[in-house]
């Protein structure tokens, strides 16, 4: 595209410094200006907008309208690159009394977030990114009043989410899940700074073999929560297609020609899998691979599809969703926590109704490795 429009005409520009957008062109063919957009969906709309839009504007001889912005708090670090101004999409909830951002994905090529958000924050070029705690400006996607909503959810990864999301919208219920991967302990962190309206949890006490009640008496002292079940669930190893490396447990990831790949540190999983080593006298970075991390289990079983290790720790479901083979090692419990601040809002009461609903256990049981059976049941308050 630049070489045809330097040959026709002017090419002024080719490249910029932003993100997504970066290979947008500028030129002029007889006295026109010409603008070439990216190929990837995301940096395709990004560019438009920052670069069609106003010319159409002005040879229209329209004002543009203001962009509708709010201030709003991020729910974790976001990086940046110095010297590239980047666009982050964000999902966008009232929390308490304050607005809270939880970042998309940030590839160009993720068309998905064209739909899902209902923001965009803008990082300074001068700047290395946004911290947790910084308050700032968000250029919104959507009404506000869509903004109310939105239920924020941080915590452990689990495909189920995805799919009470999906049932609330398949109810007519106006509700938007805006969920978070950051880990069994991220989602209680982010519980005790009071930025999200519910967590999701599967923390193994490993002396008492109960899961999440210890944590949450350890790191949410003071905050009231009540817990309820969502999925029971098969933890194991991911391994290729027909093992071909004959993986058979654990003590198999010492092995010199096996190379793994862990979920993050303060998840659930890594948690297990610490147990499950301690358990067989194993040094954890005796492990190849034991360091290199994912956040989620669709993340972990890519890993193994695409032959960058040979098995990694995840749920059966994430390791059938690819057509990969799977060793069972435990069956766990994950849970819901939400504070009591909001365990009778309205679209919390709605959640609790569609994850108890049999059109989410049916959905739930055919993805495999999952018993829904206690899906949507009080289990205890903790004060």
């Amino acid at each position: 595209t630049a070489e045809a429009i330097q040959e026709l005409g002017e090419l002024l520009v080719h490249g910029v410094t932003m993100m997504p957008g970066k290979p947008t062109i500028l030129g002029l063919i007889k006295g026109k200006p010409v603008v070439g957009n990216p190929g990837y969906p995301v940096s395709a709309v990004l560019s438009f907008e920052q670069f069609v839009a106003p010319i159409l504007y002005y040879m229209v001889g329209v004002k543009r309208p203001e962009k509708r912005k709010i201030r709003v708090k991020p729910t974790r670090d976001i990086p940046s690159k110095l010297g590239v101004e980047e666009f982050v999409r964000v999902n966008i909830g009232l929390v308490g009394d304050r607005y809270v951002a939880t970042p998309l994905p940030r590839a160009a090529g993720a068309i998905t977030t064209l739909i899902r958000a209902e923001g965009i924050l803008r990082i300074d070029p001068f700047s290395e990114g946004i911290a947790q705690n910084q308050e700032v400006e968000a250029e919104l996607l959507v009404d506000e009043e869509e903004l109310l909503n939105t239920l924020v959810f941080i915590g452990s990864h689990d495909i189920t989410i995805d799919i009470f999301s999906d049932e609330l919208r398949k109810r007519g219920l106006p509700i938007r899940v805006s969920s978070a991967n950051v880990g069994s302990l991220g989602g209680l962190m982010a519980l005790r700074k009071g930025i999200c309206h519910l967590a999701g949890s599967h923390l193994l006490d490993t002396e008492t073999g109960q899961y999440n009640l210890s944590y949450i008496k350890r790191y949410l002292k003071g905050v009231a929560v009540s817990v309820y079940h969502l999925v029971k669930r098969e933890q194991g190893l991911i391994v290729a297609k027909g093992n071909p490396k004959g993986i058979k447990g654990i003590q198999d990831l010492l092995r010199d020609d096996v190379t793994f790949v862990n979920r993050q540190g303060g998840s659930g999983t890594r948690v297990l899998l610490d147990h499950l080593l301690q358990k067989s006298g194993i040094e954890p970075y005796a492990i190849r691979g034991y360091d290199h991390e994912e956040f989620t289990h669709m993340a972990v079983a890519v890993d193994v599809l695409s032959g960058a290790a040979d098995c990694g720790m995840g749920i059966f479901a994430a390791a059938k969703a690819l057509d990969l083979d799977f060793i069972p090692l435990e069956k766990e419990q994950y849970d819901l926590i939400i504070p009591k601040a909001y365990a009778e809002h309205p679209h919390i009461l709605a959640l609790l109704e569609t994850i108890a609903s049999t059109n989410f256990k049916e959905r739930v049981r055919a993805l495999g490795g999952y018993d829904p059976s206690k899906s949507g049941v009080f289990w205890t308050t903790i004060e």
